[in-house]
């Protein structure tokens, strides 16, 4: 079962809440908390692109501008130690250190 939707660059989680008896989404990858929720799959899909709207909606009403998604470049301060001992197990696994650090961070999480 696939648990995501996507819309405009926005995905959200989906879980059934049994306690409720219909579907729960939440926008994920980002800080602000916007939810949505339906009965049948239709009734959630909808739901998630009214939400997504009136997010983008309400943003541009308070003058904020909406979260931007994870891009995917990511800065880290590490000790020289650390850096020489990752780009050693790159280097031996023959991947180039982006390769590396990317599979080894996404097993982390």
């Amino acid at each position: 079962m696939n648990n995501t939707m996507s819309y405009k660059g926005y995905t959200a989680q989906i879980e059934y809440s049994s306690e409720d008896e219909c579907f729960v989404g939440h926008l994920a990858d980002i800080r602000d908390i916007v939810g949505f929720h339906g009965d049948s799959v239709n009734q959630l899909r909808q739901s998630f692109e009214e939400a997504v709207n009136d997010y983008l909606k309400t943003c541009e009403k308070i003058g904020k501008a909406p979260q931007q998604l994870y891009l995917g470049d990511l800065i880290l301060q590490i000790p020289p130690q650390v850096h020489a001992a990752i780009a050693n197990a790159a280097e031996i696994s023959g991947k180039s250190l982006n390769q590396w650090a990317t599979e080894t961070l996404n097993q982390a999480a």
